[in-house]
């Protein structure tokens, strides 16, 4: 794991800094980075291209008690591998890792409006928008923003 974090760093940093897609704090440091993506999930997995870190994946209990047959995941591609499929890859793994797990749904709790290209993914993958939240996200260049709830049951 400690090898992975390593690899995973300079994505996860990127994309967190970016601050366009994540409603993590872009200051965050490297340690409260590896804790979220790393130790409080369930599982984090790698995606590689060429033996190279390409993407990275997490899977997470979406809520305990009555919501814990639901998982809630959060997906980085290196921008050096987007465009070549990790995105989906990951997203069609982490389905099969949720059913495996015993999940019964899969639930995005906040998909950034702005980010086009995860929403199309995510739709072409039978996740449909169930609620949205108006301007709940401050985006550095589009200002407030709406976020949306994507679901998808896993059942059946």
């Amino acid at each position: 794991m400690a090898g992975d974090f390593a690899a995973l760093w300079p994505m996860l940093r990127d994309v967190i800094r970016a601050g366009e897609t994540y409603a993590i704090a872009p200051g965050i440091d490297r340690a409260a980075v590896r804790a979220l993506w790393m130790r409080a999930p369930l599982e984090t997995h790698v995606a590689e291209i060429d033996g190279a870190a390409a993407g990275t994946y997490y899977i997470k209990t979406n809520q305990q008690g009555g919501g814990a047959h639901v998982c809630n995941c959060g997906y980085v591609v290196d921008t050096r591998a987007r465009g070549r499929g990790v995105a989906r890859a990951m997203c069609l793994h982490s389905q099969a890792r949720a059913r495996a797990l015993g999940y019964l749904a899969m639930q995005f709790n906040f998909v950034v409006e702005t980010n086009r290209p995860a929403i199309a993914l995510w739709e072409s993958l039978g996740f449909a928008t169930v609620g949205r939240l108006p301007r709940a996200f401050r985006h550095p260049h589009e200002g407030l923003v709406d976020a949306r709830v994507m679901y998808k049951w896993l059942a059946d």
